[in-house]
């Protein structure tokens, strides 16, 4: 057994079972091309390789680096891209050694409402290194794309000419343990301390560890007062990283802090759309809009998402269409209609179309009552027991001969009209998964 397969044995041990054997176990190592500080994985398609490549490189090269004690840079890829990439550099002298994503670019980065600024400012810095908002803080929750567009800045640099270093907190933390044990700082002074640019994610972790943070707070000084560029991330503001010391805190903030909200639902949409193009899963608008409502907030569960519906659809020979999809993705869903009344859905409508719960069980006919009304008796027939006479007895109608016109109205509108039928299924997705 090689090493790369001890490797994949290795990570098998802190995965779940399925994902093992559905992506993981699919890679080959290729030992012939694989040196003393770079693996070379095949992966057998696109979708499983960018899967692969964006959840588990990270977790790989750690692998390596405890079994071996070299910095190894793990590439996932597919044997005749990597073939024809080492054909045609095998005369070129790389400019750095990085573990950038190719595929995290400015054009595959959806930009909407919650993500504009953020966007903006990183785009500004890649075309002017050192020269505004130095450093750059992204901060923002898990998966909604801080990564990708440090990254897109660092592909950017990259293709400049720029020596470019991007690593997590984890990374720069381990490097620096390993080059104490060898008494080698002054490598790993020379290789933080003179790239162009330096990307760092999750900074967050330098929390409370003092070392460290004497180190990082040297690093950045020496490439601030160099001109060079800074880009970090974080899950939260630098006021509110607890365990900091002060002066990393200020300067981190000397820049610009960006932050990057989840995406509504159109930026939702469009992420997927896009995401279904690059890695060539063709889903129809019913079902795009149905993940959308899934997902809360976490816009790397797209990646997992399409790649699940690809493996079951290959594996089963069926085309992907809705009930296929709500079957697959039923574990993403957990069920809590036993909990819900009539009244708690009516208050968790009211509160996401900004009017009062009381006002859905008047009687008024403003046009946004109206549409408020319908949506939360459909999500009442829906998702409760309630019989047709209870609900007219709470929505004060007559009798169940309204609410059932109400409902045959209702489910017109869910056919024809796009725009509703997004709104329904976003609310009755909301109502029936834990957030």
């Amino acid at each position: 057994m090689n090493i790369g397969q001890e490797i994949l044995l290795q990570l098998k041990e802190e995965i779940t079972e399925v994902e093992y054997n559905r992506y993981i176990k699919q890679l080959d190592y290729d030992s012939k091309k694989s040196t003393s500080d770079l693996a070379v994985y095949y992966a057998p398609n696109t979708l499983v390789c960018n899967w692969i490549k964006n959840k588990y490189t990270s977790k790989l090269e750690h692998l390596f680096e405890v079994k071996t004690s070299n910095n190894v840079t793990v590439k996932i890829t597919l044997k005749d891209s990597f073939d024809k990439r080492k054909t045609k550099k095998k005369e070129e002298k790389p400019t750095s050694k990085s573990l950038l994503n190719p595929s995290h670019t400015f054009d595959n980065f959806m930009v909407g409402g919650s993500n504009q600024f953020a966007y903006s400012a990183v785009k500004s810095v890649s075309e002017k290194a050192g020269e505004v908002y130095n450093p750059l803080f992204i901060y923002g929750g898990v998966g909604l794309g801080k990564t990708h567009l440090m990254q897109a800045a660092g592909n950017v640099f990259q293709d400049q000419g720029k020596s470019v270093i991007y690593t997590t907190v984890e990374q720069f933390l381990n490097d620096f343990i390993r080059h104490v044990r060898n008494q080698t700082m002054d490598r790993f002074q020379e290789k933080y301390r003179k790239c162009d640019v330096l990307l760092i994610d999750d900074i967050q972790f330098l929390s409370n560890k003092d070392t460290i943070q004497e180190e990082f707070f040297h690093t950045f000084e020496a490439l601030k007062g160099a001109g060079k560029q800074i880009i970090l991330t974080a899950d939260k503001h630098p006021k509110k990283i607890g365990g900091l010391e002060k002066r990393l805190q200020s300067r981190f903030e000397w820049g610009l802090v960006a932050d990057i909200q989840p995406p509504e639902l159109t930026t939702k949409i469009a992420i997927i759309e896009k995401k279904s193009e690059i890695n060539k899963v063709k889903l129809s608008k019913d079902i795009i809009n149905y993940i959308a409502t899934v997902i809360e907030s976490n816009v790397r569960e797209i990646e997992g998402i399409l790649s699940k519906l690809h493996a079951y659809s290959q594996l089963m020979h069926v085309d992907i269409d809705l009930d296929f999809t709500k079957n697959v993705l039923k574990d993403q869903m957990q069920e809590k209609t036993a909990n819900l009344t009539l009244d708690n859905i009516t208050k968790f409508v009211a509160k996401d179309l900004n009017i009062k719960p009381s006002e859905i069980t008047s009687k008024g006919r403003a046009k946004n009552l109206v549409y408020a009304r319908r949506i939360s008796i459909y999500l009442c027939r829906e998702l409760t027991q309630n019989t047709m006479p209870q609900l007219a007895q709470y929505f004060g109608m007559k009798d169940h001969t309204a609410i059932s016109h109400t409902i045959k109205k209702i489910n017109s509108l869910i056919e024809n009209d796009e725009d509703f039928k997004v709104k329904i299924d976003e609310l009755t997705n909301k109502l029936t998964t834990n957030v």
